[in-house]
């Protein structure tokens, strides 16, 4: 599979930086004074400084109200796990915490979604078995 890449809107530069290469552990690639590349788990995310940024709409799934847009990675467990308690080691506020959603149904999976510092939802998420990722 090759990696994707997805450009979203931050209100400051240097708080990304700081949030997207230390909270998240994010090796930082190319920049400009408006943008700047990491590398999220092999793929190429890039923050753009915009005055617009945020979540506008939320769907419910699973009795939780999910953000919408969102973006994030589908890890294998341990690293989901590592994620997490890094997270909570760095005082993130969650959307929805941490948890396993459609337990003992197609398409159980370890889920939590938090906001950056400019409110773009990120949602992180693993599955036991890859081929449950498009379960019916």
């Amino acid at each position: 599979m090759r990696p994707f890449h997805i450009a979203f809107p931050v209100h400051d530069i240097a708080v990304a930086r700081q949030f997207y290469g230390e909270t998240l552990g994010c090796p930082e690639g190319r920049s400009a004074d408006e943008w700047v590349d990491f590398n999220l788990y092999g793929h190429q995310i890039v923050a753009h400084l915009s005055p617009h940024a945020g979540p506008t709409h939320a769907n419910s799934v699973d009795e939780h109200d999910v953000p919408v847009p969102h973006f994030g990675v589908i890890l294998d467990f341990v690293d989901w796990e590592a994620l997490a308690e890094r997270l909570k080691a760095a005082g993130t506020a969650f959307v929805i915490e941490p948890y396993v959603r459609f337990k003992g149904q197609a398409g159980e999976q370890a889920t939590m979604f938090f906001l950056d510092p400019s409110g773009n939802a990120l949602e992180f998420k693993a599955f036991g078995d890859d081929k449950a990722i498009f379960a019916k």
